[in-house]
């Protein structure tokens, strides 16, 4: 099937030092043959491909001294002939290059339009292609890796695994349908059990590591809460090891949450310093506490900050019980200063003097993402999650359905499952689907 050309500029807008214009289709060659000038006697059609050419690049009104490089289709990464043009990076003159290649009958590539391409060509799947943008997106080692393992067919690979042992049970009871007079080997209700859920374990280990994916691709939600004067900002200060929030002795400084990110070990946490929570008469701190007992509702895990130098207040005592079902971390704060505080806390720390900081950073590490494997695939698109739990329920309904009703009957949950794992490759996902996935890339991916 013919391609039309695309092109368009694949690094970001900017001055930088290597600009790169991409054309992909049926004949991006015969482009470049109108705009490339090689250095020498070779021409551009006898370019080899996977080859660097120096020479000059004929932009829209003026030359710029570059590379040209050719891809030979399937062997690119559309799977479509490609071209690249490497110039100096100055934002009018990629502009320009990529002018002259819409001239010569190039249609501007849309968003993501070259890494759709790919997966319609079969290059990589829809898995794939939602991996490599966490990787470009990523904004914490953990998130690069997780998506590089995504990018690398792992999740696919594992939904292909479980796709394959639901077409065996299905062949199986389709063959029994088939021919229930005939001397075969009928369809075994206990073992078509046992592997139902066997297939129901793995769903709900894939499902389960969720929890862990979202965090590492939104980060660790962290909320210091506590009374006022506990010392969250100056914490909040010393986690980041720089001046976010304002540091007061007047208590209710902080009337609105002040937030900062933190990377621990490749994982990023987003960390909330809120207002001090108490009773208050002043309508505007009232507002900042009210926000701060919604972020701790939402939050992954709470730092609940006592005064160190001082003993439990009924305050603090009923912060603890408003938070004491959720993930926490009781930190005693001002372990610098003389005093009879610190009782119920998991640690005591001094924001002041740095004082078990990194103990305390490596604790809400260890608290959050208990079980957290570098190397173990989970799941960190929603997508996946809701595509994988569709297909749990109808796994488990299946099992419990299992020599309960007839076999066609059972075989519609399976097929249903079947197709909810399709969705991971694209093999069974919808057009809007595809298109909302791609529409995430930036023009020139």
């Amino acid at each position: 099937m013919k391609s039309e050309n695309i092109a368009a500029v694949s690094t970001p807008a900017g001055r930088g030092g290597v600009a790169v214009i991409r054309l992909s289709g049926d004949s991006p060659l015969a482009v470049a043959e109108q705009m490339f000038l090689p250095r020498g006697n070779t021409r551009v059609k006898d370019f080899q491909p996977y080859r660097m050419y120096p020479g000059e690049i004929v932009a829209e009104h003026f030359k710029d001294f570059g590379l040209c490089v050719y891809f030979k289709a399937p062997h690119s990464f559309t799977g479509e002939d490609v071209v690249e043009f490497h110039c100096h990076g100055g934002t009018s003159i990629a502009r320009g290059i990529l002018s002259r290649a819409l001239s010569l009958g190039c249609r501007g590539a849309e968003r993501g339009e070259f890494t759709k391409r790919a997966f319609l060509n079969g290059k990589l799947s829809l898995s794939s292609a939602e991996g490599l943008i966490d990787m470009i997106n990523g904004e914490s080692e953990a998130e690069v890796r997780a998506g590089y393992m995504l990018y690398g067919e792992t999740l696919k690979n594992e939904a292909d695994g479980l796709q394959a042992e639901i077409t065996d049970i299905l062949a199986g009871i389709d063959a029994d349908m088939d021919f229930p007079e005939e001397d075969i080997e009928h369809t075994d209700l206990s073992d078509i059990a046992v592997r139902l859920k066997k297939l129901s374990a793995k769903l709900s280990s894939l499902t389960a590591s969720y929890g862990t994916g979202r965090k590492i691709k939104q980060g660790v939600r962290v909320v210091i809460a506590g009374r006022p004067n506990t010392g969250k900002s100056s914490l909040l200060n010393a986690l980041l090891q720089a001046e976010k929030a304002i540091v007061s002795s007047v208590p209710g400084t902080t009337r609105d949450a002040v937030e900062g990110t933190l990377e621990i070990e490749g994982v990023r946490f987003n960390l909330y310093d809120t207002a001090g929570i108490r009773e208050s008469e002043n309508e505007i701190e009232n507002i900042g506490i009210a926000r701060a007992r919604a972020l701790i509702d939402g939050a992954d895990l709470i730092l609940f900050v006592l005064d160190g130098s001082e003993k439990m207040s009924e305050e603090d005592e009923e912060i603890y019980r408003q938070v004491a079902d959720k993930p926490k971390i009781v930190v005693s704060n001002k372990n610098d200063l003389q005093g009879e505080g610190g009782e119920k806390c998991d640690i005591r720390v001094s924001a002041k003097t740095g004082e078990n900081i990194a103990a305390l950073r490596a604790m809400m590490l260890e608290k959050s993402m208990a079980g957290y494997d570098t190397d173990a695939a989970f799941l960190i698109e929603k997508r996946h999650y809701d595509a994988l739990a569709c297909a749990l329920a109808e796994i488990n309904e299946a099992v419990s359905l299992c020599g309960n009703v007839p076999l066609d009957l059972l075989g519609v949950h399976l097929k249903a499952a079947w197709d909810k794992l399709g969705e991971i490759s694209g093999k069974t996902a919808t057009e809007e689907i595809i298109n909302e996935i791609f529409s995430k890339f930036c023009v020139g991916k």
